[in-house]
């Protein structure tokens, strides 16, 4: 009996994964169904835990949505379920910039996943700043999309180019503005900097 509960939470946990990824993709059920071999009303079950998901299959939805299917098993530890499901140890976060489209270089820093889940109206994620090498040009394209962001620096110092003014954020400073205002971030010290931020709506199509 033990055995059967638990190949169902297993079950409910892979879909509820597949499924946030998918929506922080911006990605339909139809659109996903397209470039895999399974249709709508069956990947309609694999999210909500009652159908079964072959190894094959697993590689097709993870190429689909661009993400290691390792992503989909998180490790968790813990003595109840509570814990398990909602709390994320230090060793046990999840890299978030495999899940980008720009890479690393483009973006000048690396996230880790702080937030246990994908699935609410905002996440919250840890970027570690590269020591830069000297000014940025005089012109760079800064991010806009639907939403808002908050954060706090937590060590080092890093340049914020919101719209058209640059502000020096140093260890402490915190932020907060729609994320329709062009913005980027960048360091420009000779050591790491690193931001704790939180992101809404949930999205990972960078």
């Amino acid at each position: 009996m033990k055995r059967n509960a638990d190949a169902k939470t297993d079950a409910l946990r892979l879909g509820l994964e597949i499924r946030e990824v998918r929506k922080a993709r911006g990605m339909t059920l139809n659109e996903l169904s397209a470039q895999v071999d399974c249709s709508v009303a069956y990947l309609s079950r694999i999210e909500r835990g009652t159908g079964r998901v072959s190894v094959e299959l697993l590689q097709s939805i993870s190429a689909a949505l661009s993400v290691d299917p390792a992503w989909f098993f998180p490790k968790r530890g813990g003595d109840g379920a509570l814990e398990r499901n909602h709390i994320v140890r230090s060793d046990q976060r999840r890299p978030l910039s495999e899940l980008y489209t720009r890479s690393t270089s483009e973006l000048g820093f690396e996230d880790e996943l702080l937030s246990s889940t994908l699935s609410g109206a905002c996440y919250l994620l840890v970027s570690r700043f590269a020591p830069g090498k000297g000014e940025p040009p005089d012109t760079i394209e800064g991010y806009q999309f639907e939403g808002e962001q908050h954060g706090i620096v937590t060590s080092g110092e890093i340049l914020l180019i919101l719209g058209d003014e640059r502000i020096v954020l140093k260890t402490g400073d915190s932020f907060s503005y729609p994320s329709t205002l062009p913005h980027r971030f960048l360091n420009n010290r000779n050591s790491e900097a690193t931001m704790v931020w939180a992101m809404a709506p949930v999205r990972i199509t960078w």
